[in-house]
């Protein structure tokens, strides 16, 4: 089955595209730049899903649902915000359909025109703020820790599996706070979130920086953002933190008794992080025989698959597999028993590889003779024999240790795709022949930034932890205290 991928180094985005479908993660749909997710794909994002709801609850924030619809005027009230989203609305403008008396079939009925247009929801500020104004009126009444759940629609013109679709899977995070110091802090906390999420969860490594003034969130005061590096050496943002400053208390007129007994506007963040993940996913990890999966982010962390010849042997291996299976579930491993009888076993052993299942079992007849089993690794593609005895306390052990050895992997692969580089000339030479992320000194202005955007490449952030240093810009040769990370980006 791995023999359907186009391989990695041959053609990257065939190679891509050609896992995303032949793995049964998602397909095309009838409606054009929208896309199925299928069961094991939606497997995946639920994994995603579970492990961020749990870190959202445990520093406070609760889940809300709002209108799919927002008002168009809405819209208007956040200059920045909507010159930000405008080219990227669907607009709803009828309410009903009638039969075509002249050509037959259905035509929107115009005398069914919306007094106000609708926008489907491309993010939930607009909508949430206006809600937010009937939530406050005090200090006691704060913070607000809300996260929503939801689809979002932004008309995208060319579209790609998981990576940009024009609907599209997320949460999103809007809080409301007395003053811009919490605001602040809760900017910085829920990008932390994501880092630690991107990391210790999806095994991708992340920098953690701001973004330029000319590509923060439209509304923005600030814009905190994970970045990640992908295996053909293209940077993808993993997710988003806003400081909204007091922008959109003041478009909607969210105020509040402060506790000097005076009137205040909110203080605001929001964020979010997509189904573009699974995305990420693949693209850090996975080979030319299928996706990698780390564990923690695996529908199925272990696949049992029988041998066997004759239907006599069947029962002896099925009491075995049952056994290792009721064993690696009572330590809270994910295991499926693969005993279909319409597959051989080597046609299963590709398809779980290509699924990206960490951690494969063989069983057959000399194995139960032996009280063996063979076991095979997804990242390493490493097999070897062991005993039945104690088979679910090591593999719960390998599973933390294949955790660690795929986020590693992809760190070295980052540390040695990593160039620090102090000249145009140079900039150009990573853009165009070595890929990855380039660590250059810039000066801050507009003027230098277009300029390397001209390259097809973009300043992805500037470092939290970067150290400051004495430079010169590689465009204008000014002075600059701190490299920025330039890379061409999905």
């Amino acid at each position: 089955m791995a023999k359907v991928l186009t391989s990695k180094e041959e053609n990257y985005a065939q190679w891509y595209n050609d896992l995303v479908l032949k793995s049964g993660l998602a397909e095309n749909s009838a409606v054009r730049g929208c896309m199925v997710i299928k069961p094991y794909g939606y497997a995946i994002w639920e994994k995603m899903k579970d492990e961020l709801d749990r870190m959202f609850k445990e520093t406070g924030h609760e889940n809300a649902y709002f209108p799919l619809f927002i008002p168009k005027s809405f819209f208007s009230r956040e200059a920045q915000h909507v010159e930000g989203f405008a080219k990227e609305c669907a607009v709803v403008t009828h309410y009903r359909l009638k039969t075509d008396e002249e050509n037959g079939g259905l035509m929107v009925d115009p005398d069914a025109k919306l007094e106000e247009e609708l926008i489907v929801r491309p993010t939930s500020e607009t909508i949430i703020w206006n809600t937010y104004k009937n939530w406050v009126q005090s200090y006691r009444d704060l913070p607000i820790l809300i996260n929503q759940w939801a689809n979002v629609v932004r008309w995208e013109m060319r579209t790609r599996l998981f990576l940009r679709t024009t609907e599209f899977l997320w949460q999103e995070g809007h809080t409301a706070h007395a003053t811009s110091k919490e605001a602040e802090e809760e900017t910085i906390q829920m990008a932390n979130i994501y880092a630690e999420f991107s990391e210790k969860f999806l095994g991708i490594p992340v920098v953690l920086g701001n973004k330029t003034e000319s590509e923060k969130f439209a509304g923005a005061v600030e814009t905190l953002t994970i970045e990640q590096l992908m295996q053909d050496g293209k940077a993808l943002q993993g997710g988003t933190s806003h400081f909204l400053g007091q922008n959109f208390a003041k478009a909607f007129d969210v105020q509040f008794t402060n506790k000097e007994g005076k009137l205040d506007h909110v203080w605001a963040t929001s964020w979010g992080m997509t189904t573009r993940m699974i995305g990420a996913l693949i693209m850090a990890h996975s080979d030319n025989n299928g996706l990698v999966l780390p564990p923690m982010v695996a529908p199925i962390q272990v696949v049992i698959v029988p041998i066997y010849r004759g239907n006599d042997q069947f029962p002896a291996i099925a009491e075995v597999a049952n056994r290792i299976k009721d064993q690696l579930k009572a330590l809270g491993i994910s295991v499926k028993f693969d005993d279909r009888d319409t597959q051989k076993p080597g046609w299963k052993f590709a398809e779980y590889e290509l699924k990206g299942v960490p951690v494969r079992l063989a069983l057959g007849p000399r194995d139960i003779e032996n009280e063996n089993v063979e076991l095979a690794r997804r990242d390493t593609l490493e097999k070897k024999v062991l005993p039945q005895e104690g088979i679910a306390e090591y593999i719960k052990s390998l599973l933390d240790e294949m955790q660690e050895n795929i986020y590693k992997k992809a760190l070295d692969f980052r540390s040695e795709n990593t160039h620090r580089v102090d000249t145009w000339d140079e900039l150009l030479d990573v853009l165009e022949n070595k890929g990855g992320f380039a660590l250059a000194h810039w000066d801050g202005t507009i003027e230098s930034e277009n300029k390397i955007k001209d390259t097809k490449a973009t300043i992805r952030c500037i470092p939290l932890d970067g150290e400051e240093e004495d430079g010169r810009c590689i465009v204008s040769g000014k002075p600059s205290r701190k490299r920025v990370i330039i890379a061409k980006a999905y």
